[in-house]
């Protein structure tokens, strides 16, 4: 499964009809100069879309309710090019329901000294201009990311891209499905949450399925269907011998692969994007499923162990954003610690369920005990991640609003190697030290379930956050533990605050 390549952002440029038709037909040629810089870029993951010159309120509010209204369009940028009076913002920025990136940038990277006069100063004054525009939107509080200097940089063109992954992470979070098999692990507080609030908050609509309707999916699987899956996974991965064809285990993985069509059929047809599994509520399946889930998750699939839907559904926001960008975004939990001797680490990892795409070598496919769950046991995908500098992130509900934690960390080989842990793994140095990670998480209240990338830049997480208006608690190289704690009590307050009575 991939998202499709259809999105857009609106790029709307501000001006008046002041300075008279022959400035206008510059301000438009230079801003579609600028948005062809932003869209032949190479880096923003979607088209940006310019749109005429707007000089007049009437223009404003009608493109903002055009752009809210379009379902490709997943956001606006928007640049005052010359002098945009900003009183005549207020109605369209009210009526405008999509994320809002300022570009502060102009048409000309360098100035031509001697060629300056005041033609040119009335032309190419959007130091002006957008200051203008950016007074308007703190007045009103408007939720936006502002990016400043010349739109030719790499680097600008590189924060945009940002947040346009955010953007794009934000549109499917409003329109994301979720099936759960079941419900969640009994007597377990962090994966209860409230579906309705997320869904107000997020748009995520998440909803139950029984169990018996999956397992009368897999019954109903032809053997055409398992042999072509499972010479798919003899083709593509380490399957180890008791397992291939004619070995004695051979009909575990032909189950696993009969999971998996079951699965991805129900997913398709009822238009779900991530989902959840627990091994306390199988119903008559033979094996929690872990071969199948790891490869859904690699297609993109979000997921969420025990019934864990916050951590699915952010799992599969983040795949979004993060598509085809180098590295790999995966269902984690943090199991248990390396005090010493050595740097602390964090050893990481799930019953089954850790998605290919992080792996540093081709997955093993092996069969060993689960111990819990009280069915056979299950085939899954063994590896090691790939090495590097990533993020873990968790949504926590707070009771009365949701949060979102989350660590830089540094993935790194382990210390040596783990021939007996039948899953797998991640291992890591969490920033800025453990000591400081974990006490940090831990009074945030940070959920046990996590998502893991490599591959999305945190900045993408900021971004996305402040388009759902939900806290988020980042532990990173400069967290100071006091200072952490009273940033957790002002957003506290803010919260609050900002929600009102």
């Amino acid at each position: 499964m991939t998202t499709p390549h259809l999105h857009e952002v609106w790029f709307l440029t501000g001006s008046q009809s002041l300075y008279g038709d022959d400035t206008l037909r510059q301000v438009a040629e230079q801003s579609q100069d600028v948005a062809r810089l932003l869209d032949e870029s190479g880096q923003i993951p979607v088209r940006i879309v310019w749109k005429p010159v707007l000089t007049t309120a009437d223009a404003i509010r009608r493109a903002c309710l055009d752009a809210t209204a379009d379902d490709t369009c997943i956001g606006v940028i928007t640049w005052m090019h010359t002098f945009s009076p900003a009183k005549m913002w207020i109605a369209g920025l009210d009526a405008l329901g999509k994320p809002l990136l300022h570009l502060h940038t102009q048409a000309n990277a360098s100035l031509p000294w001697s060629e300056i006069d005041m033609d040119f100063m009335n032309l190419n004054q959007a130091a002006h201009g957008d200051r203008e525009f950016g007074a308007i939107e703190t007045r009103m509080g408007v939720h936006r990311k502002t990016v400043a200097g010349f739109a030719g940089d790499p680097a600008v063109q590189g924060r945009v891209a940002i947040w346009a992954r955010a953007a794009r992470g934000w549109h499917e979070s409003r329109t994301l499905k979720l099936a759960r098999f079941g419900d969640n692990m009994r007597d377990v507080a962090v994966t209860e949450a409230d579906k309705v609030e997320a869904q107000r908050v997020f748009g995520m609509s998440v909803n139950t399925y029984g169990v018996n309707d999956l397992v009368a999916r897999v019954d109903a699987v032809s053997d055409a269907e398992i042999d072509s899956l499972v010479a798919e996974y003899e083709e593509l991965y380490d399957v180890v011998p008791e397992l291939r064809k004619g070995a004695e285990r051979h009909d575990s993985l032909r189950y696993g692969a009969r999971q998996e069509v079951a699965l991805r059929g129900f997913l398709t047809d009822g238009g779900f994007t991530a989902f959840t599994t627990n091994f306390e509520d199988l119903g008559g399946l033979r094996q929690l499923p872990g071969l199948a889930v790891q490869r859904l998750m690699g297609d993109g699939y979000g997921f969420g162990g025990e019934g864990d839907w916050k951590t699915s559904a952010l799992l599969r926001i983040v795949k979004t954003m993060a598509e085809g960008l180098e590295g790999g975004t995966s269902f984690m939990e943090d199991y248990t610690y390396h005090f010493g001797p050595g740097e602390p680490k964090i050893l990481g990892a799930h019953m089954l369920e850790v998605c290919p795409s992080i792996a540093v070598e081709t997955p093993r496919i092996e069969i060993h005990p689960l111990g819990i769950g009280g069915r056979e046991d299950p085939v899954r995908m063994v590896f090691d991640a790939v090495p590097g500098p990533a993020f873990v992130v968790g949504l926590s509900d707070l009771g009365e609003r949701f949060r979102f934690v989350a660590n830089e960390i540094e993935v790194v080989t382990p210390d040596e190697p783990l021939p007996k842990l039948p899953v797998a793994r991640a291992v890591w140095k969490p920033q800025p030290d453990l000591t400081t990670s974990v006490e940090s998480w831990l009074l945030a209240g940070g959920p046990h379930h996590t998502v893991m990338s490599s591959a999305l830049p945190v900045e993408a997480l900021v971004d996305y956050a402040g388009m759902a208006r939900t806290e988020l608690a980042l532990i990173d190289a400069g967290t100071k533990p006091r200072e952490f704690a009273n940033e957790l009590r002002w957003n506290s307050a803010y919260y609050r605050l900002a929600r009102g009575f």
